[in-house]
């Protein structure tokens, strides 16, 4: 497997609408899109980092979803790094045949629309991983 570059980097937050402030305020990052993803228990919204890369900050809006449980467990903070690839199926059969520990194994849909699949943190060196698939 290939990836292509850092897509992302995840920060779970309480309020959205108080860290986007922050990162406008603070580094001059813009919302690129913000919604609320229903299935996952969450709003984003990705903030443009420069250079076709993006800061995601994470409302749990679920508070039995598992980003409501890790903001409990572990408080704000880094929730994930987003790498992109340029096949999402071939990316997690390859991960998947290597022995990955895959939290989806088929691509779902992401913020923005994109393709989505993340990779158990035991897979990752304790870190939880996703995968984007590229444009």
């Amino acid at each position: 497997m290939k990836t292509t570059r850092i897509n992302h980097v995840g920060y779970v937050v309480p309020d959205l609408d108080a860290a986007i402030a922050t990162y406008e305020q603070r580094f001059g990052m813009g919302v690129v899109v913000r919604e609320v993803l229903t299935d996952q228990g969450v709003e984003a919204a990705s903030l443009e980092a420069g250079d076709h890369t993006t800061v995601e900050l994470i409302q749990p809006v679920d508070p039995e979803g598992s980003v409501a449980r890790f903001l409990e467990k572990r408080g704000p903070g880094l929730h994930h790094v987003a790498y992109e690839v340029p096949d999402i199926a071939a990316a997690l059969a390859e991960l998947a045949a290597g022995g990955a520990r895959l939290i989806d194994t088929v691509a779902r849909r992401g913020l923005g629309g994109h393709m989505i699949a993340f990779i158990h943190p035991e897979s990752t060196g304790g870190i939880l991983t996703e995968l984007v698939e590229g444009h």
